[in-house]
Protein backbone atom coordinates (compact mmCIF):
# COMPACT_ATOMS: atom_id res chain seq x y z
CA UNK A 1 0.00 0.00 0.00
CA UNK A 2 1.44 3.40 -0.96
CA UNK A 3 2.48 5.47 1.78
CA UNK A 4 3.44 8.95 1.77
CA UNK A 5 7.25 10.42 2.09
CA UNK A 6 6.79 13.06 4.54
CA UNK A 7 5.65 12.82 8.15
CA UNK A 8 8.03 11.06 11.19
CA UNK A 9 9.98 7.68 11.12
CA UNK A 10 8.24 5.00 11.95
CA UNK A 11 10.45 2.29 13.89
CA UNK A 12 8.46 -0.77 13.36
CA UNK A 13 8.99 -0.76 9.15
CA UNK A 14 10.38 -3.34 7.54
CA UNK A 15 13.92 -1.78 6.60
CA UNK A 16 14.23 -0.66 10.31
CA UNK A 17 13.89 -3.97 11.51
CA UNK A 18 16.07 -5.69 8.51
CA UNK A 19 18.49 -2.61 9.94
CA UNK A 20 18.61 -3.98 13.51
CA UNK A 21 18.91 -7.92 12.80
CA UNK A 22 14.91 -8.94 13.25
CA UNK A 23 14.60 -9.48 9.77
CA UNK A 24 17.28 -11.38 7.57
CA UNK A 25 17.96 -9.96 4.48
CA UNK A 26 20.23 -11.48 1.46
CA UNK A 27 23.36 -8.64 2.10
CA UNK A 28 25.22 -7.95 -1.00
CA UNK A 29 27.16 -4.63 0.34
CA UNK A 30 27.16 -2.46 3.31
CA UNK A 31 29.27 0.40 4.36
CA UNK A 32 28.74 3.12 7.31
CA UNK A 33 25.82 4.82 5.85
CA UNK A 34 24.06 1.89 3.80
CA UNK A 35 23.51 -1.54 3.19
CA UNK A 36 22.46 -3.77 0.03
CA UNK A 37 19.91 -6.32 -0.32
CA UNK A 38 18.23 -8.97 -2.72
CA UNK A 39 14.75 -7.58 -2.81
CA UNK A 40 13.06 -10.42 -2.54
CA UNK A 41 10.09 -10.15 -4.94
CA UNK A 42 12.72 -8.81 -7.76
CA UNK A 43 10.83 -7.37 -10.98
CA UNK A 44 14.11 -7.95 -13.27
CA UNK A 45 16.66 -10.67 -13.05
CA UNK A 46 18.86 -8.32 -10.77
CA UNK A 47 16.82 -6.39 -8.34
CA UNK A 48 18.47 -4.80 -5.28
CA UNK A 49 17.44 -2.51 -2.55
CA UNK A 50 20.10 0.00 -1.38
CA UNK A 51 19.29 1.53 2.41
CA UNK A 52 20.95 4.56 4.43
CA UNK A 53 21.28 3.00 8.23
CA UNK A 54 20.26 6.38 9.25
CA UNK A 55 16.31 7.01 9.72
CA UNK A 56 15.02 8.94 6.98
CA UNK A 57 11.30 8.43 5.67
CA UNK A 58 12.12 9.47 1.50
CA UNK A 59 14.42 11.53 -0.32
CA UNK A 60 13.09 14.39 0.55
CA UNK A 61 13.77 13.72 4.07
CA UNK A 62 17.08 12.57 3.46
CA UNK A 63 18.76 15.37 1.47
CA UNK A 64 16.74 17.84 3.86
CA UNK A 65 18.35 16.18 6.78
CA UNK A 66 21.18 13.77 6.16
CA UNK A 67 24.94 15.01 6.74
CA UNK A 68 26.65 15.46 3.71
CA UNK A 69 28.88 12.32 4.34
CA UNK A 70 25.47 10.11 4.68
CA UNK A 71 24.89 11.26 1.29
CA UNK A 72 28.05 10.66 -0.37
CA UNK A 73 28.20 7.37 1.60
CA UNK A 74 24.85 5.77 0.39
CA UNK A 75 25.14 7.12 -3.52
CA UNK A 76 28.50 6.01 -3.62
CA UNK A 77 27.17 2.59 -1.95
CA UNK A 78 25.15 2.64 -5.17
CA UNK A 79 27.16 3.07 -7.45
CA UNK A 80 29.78 0.69 -6.05
CA UNK A 81 26.76 -2.43 -5.73
CA UNK A 82 26.12 -1.84 -9.41
CA UNK A 83 30.01 -2.10 -10.01
CA UNK A 84 30.54 -5.23 -7.81
CA UNK A 85 27.18 -7.02 -9.88
CA UNK A 86 29.03 -6.23 -13.21
CA UNK A 87 25.92 -4.50 -13.82
CA UNK A 88 27.81 -1.76 -15.79
CA UNK A 89 28.76 -2.96 -18.87
CA UNK A 90 25.14 -3.82 -19.91
CA UNK A 91 23.46 -1.02 -17.96
CA UNK A 92 20.49 -0.80 -14.89
CA UNK A 93 18.31 1.87 -14.22
CA UNK A 94 17.98 3.19 -10.16
CA UNK A 95 14.57 4.22 -9.17
CA UNK A 96 13.34 6.08 -5.67
CA UNK A 97 9.86 6.22 -5.49
CA UNK A 98 8.70 9.81 -3.16
CA UNK A 99 4.98 9.17 -1.95
CA UNK A 100 1.93 7.82 -2.60
CA UNK A 101 1.59 8.78 -6.05
CA UNK A 102 4.95 7.46 -6.85
CA UNK A 103 4.19 4.13 -5.31
CA UNK A 104 6.55 4.48 -2.20
CA UNK A 105 5.33 1.75 -0.37
CA UNK A 106 8.34 1.37 3.22
CA UNK A 107 8.41 4.69 4.90
CA UNK A 108 11.97 4.20 4.99
CA UNK A 109 14.32 5.51 2.02
CA UNK A 110 15.61 3.48 -0.60
CA UNK A 111 16.91 3.22 -4.05
CA UNK A 112 16.02 0.11 -6.25
CA UNK A 113 18.61 -1.05 -8.90
CA UNK A 114 17.00 -2.96 -11.75
CA UNK A 115 19.45 -5.33 -14.84
CA UNK A 116 19.66 -8.07 -16.24
CA UNK A 117 16.97 -7.63 -19.18
CA UNK A 118 16.08 -4.76 -21.22
CA UNK A 119 13.89 -2.67 -19.18
CA UNK A 120 11.80 -0.49 -20.97
CA UNK A 121 11.08 3.07 -21.20
CA UNK A 122 10.95 5.04 -17.92
CA UNK A 123 7.12 5.47 -17.79
CA UNK A 124 4.15 4.09 -20.03
CA UNK A 125 2.91 6.70 -22.21
CA UNK A 126 -0.98 7.69 -21.43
Amino acid sequence: MPVSGLGAYDDDNIFAKILRGEIPSKKVFENKHALAFHDIHPLAPTHVLVIPKGKYVSLADFTAKASEAEIGGFFRAVGTVAKELGLEAEGYRILANMGAQAGQEVPHFHVHIFAGRPLGRMLSER
